[in-house]
């Protein structure tokens, strides 16, 4: 998950950046950092904790520049530990640069080690480290971004959207298969880069494009260049930015997150329809998917549970005990729209499931005479590798198990998931631009232990085949 950004702006970019970030906390609430570059060195500050949390006037007041990026952090690679905290500020052959990351590599061990046996230490257990070591390796020997960057796309496996400050240009890249999002705006002072369009928005600014998948942008104060780095047999952007990661008035590659929940809504009640006497949904990441539902059924819908807007996310907490302990403080029941009531629950997904059973104990200990749940992502079978916290088919209610057993151990009195095939038609691109590993266990690159996949990237004029041996292999 986590929330990048980066901004050029003449007039300064602390408060720009800080804004930004506000707009990406849902992406990640463990941490929150800002680096800078004042035209002879880059200032940061970092620290755990919410961004209004970690900031405050005097200390934006003291990160003076035109070129910097932010990150908020939700933890996949890397203990949570202070030193892991993003950005990370490097000093390299007389030169400054930093660098934040959005995603999850499946390949830096390998890679780590090799550098670790060549004498290269590490200060952190991140994976966004291994990629700065990369990128100054290639510097070392050639002096030049892109083909550092071409080197780096070669190697790695996985996901990820960087953003870099390197002297005082801006630098930007996503991987080739597009896994993690990516946009460019402009501001009234200059220009924006950021994992969702919402940060645009939160400074005013306009929307240009995506960031293509395998794309190198430069900016600095005359405008923005790019370059193509590499394009791969497919892209493969992540279905779950769509259904929960993305704030639902972001565009994501072209596609306006409100409106596939509102669809997915609708499809939810065309493939299981249920009389009941209102539509319930799970604030706030079933709501967009409640208002689809009650649009397609003419059934009310009535809010069910009032949400605490001091809560963060759950699912993105750190550990199981914190997300449950979390459930009770987060919702409250509206016991007078609950009681003697059937209704259907509508929420965005069931990862482990422990959440699903204890709303579902909460509507029915506030009287609802009927519990239906209606899912806006298929069954979750499988880990994500590439991003997301459900690393193991242990802890996933869905793997192993019928639709009617999930249903059962959650207490409902019907479940149903919206079909893969409506999932795919709602976000309205073709099955084989989505990441559905999580749902089919085959995923876009090679996993260890995992399906094999072949893919075939190109750099500049020249193809290489890329397979499950070619990766991990030595820098």
């Amino acid at each position: 998950m986590c929330g990048i950004v980066g901004i050029v702006d003449a007039g300064g970019v602390s408060l720009p950046l800080y804004y930004a970030l506000y707009a990406l906390q849902h992406r990640g609430q463990e941490s929150a950092g800002i680096s800078v570059f004042n035209g002879t060195h880059l200032r940061k500050y970092k620290a755990p904790g919410l961004v209004a949390e970690v900031f405050d006037t005097e200390i934006l007041r003291g990160l003076q520049g035109s070129v910097g990026i932010g990150h908020v952090r939700y933890p996949t690679t890397g203990a949570n530990l202070p030193e892991n905290i993003q950005p990370f500020n490097f000093q390299f052959m007389g030169r400054s640069f930093a660098i934040a990351h959005n995603g999850n590599l499946v390949n830096t061990a390998g890679i780590r080690a090799e550098f670790e046996r060549a004498g290269q230490i590490f200060c952190t257990s991140t994976d966004t480290e291994v990629i700065a070591t990369m990128i100054a390796a290639e510097l070392r020997q050639s002096g030049s971004i892109e083909d550092a960057i071409r080197s780096l796309m070669l190697h790695l496996r996985g996901s990820y959207s960087v953003v870099m400050v390197y002297e005082d240009v801006l630098y930007a890249f996503r991987d080739p298969l597009g896994l993690k999002p990516l946009c460019i705006g402009t501001t009234s002072g200059g220009y924006i880069v950021a994992s969702e369009s919402v940060a645009i928005d939160a400074l005013s600014g306009e929307l240009l494009r995506d960031v293509v998948p395998g794309e190198l942008v430069r900016i600095d104060g005359d405008g923005i260049t790019s370059t193509r780095i590499a394009t791969a047999d497919r892209v493969a952007h992540c279905f779950f930015e769509y259904i929960y990661f993305a704030r639902a008035d972001s565009i994501i590659d072209g596609v306006l997150v409100y409106d596939v929940r509102r669809r997915i809504g609708q499809k939810l009640y065309e493939e299981a329809p249920v009389d009941v006497d209102s539509v319930c949904p799970i604030p706030d990441s079933g709501t967009a998917y409640g208002i689809g539902y009650s649009e397609a059924s003419g059934i009310p819908l009535l809010e069910g549970l009032m949400k605490n807007r001091y809560m963060g996310r759950t699912f993105i907490m750190p550990t199981q005990a914190a997300r449950e302990r979390a459930v009770r403080m987060k919702l409250n029941p509206i016991r007078h729209h609950l009681e003697n009531k059937s209704v259907v629950l509508i929420d965005d997904s069931i990862v482990r499931g422990t959440t699903s059973r204890r709303i579902v104990q909460l509507v029915r200990d506030a009287g609802a005479r009927e519990v239906h749940l209606r899912i806006g992502s298929p069954p979750i079978r499988a880990p994500c590798y590439l991003g997301v916290d459900m690393p193991t088919r242990e802890e996933l209610i869905a793997s192993g198990r019928s639709e009617d057993e999930v249903c059962e151990s959650v207490t409902a009195t019907s479940l149903h998931y919206i079909s893969l095939e409506e999932l795919v038609k709602a976000i309205g691109r073709d099955s084989t631009d989505l990441c559905t590993g999580c749902l089919t266990g085959c995923y876009p690159v090679p996993i260890d232990g995992e399906i094999e996949h072949r893919r075939v990237v190109e750099f500049a004029d020249e193809t290489v085949q890329l397979d499950l041996e070619s990766f991990g292999e030595s820098v």
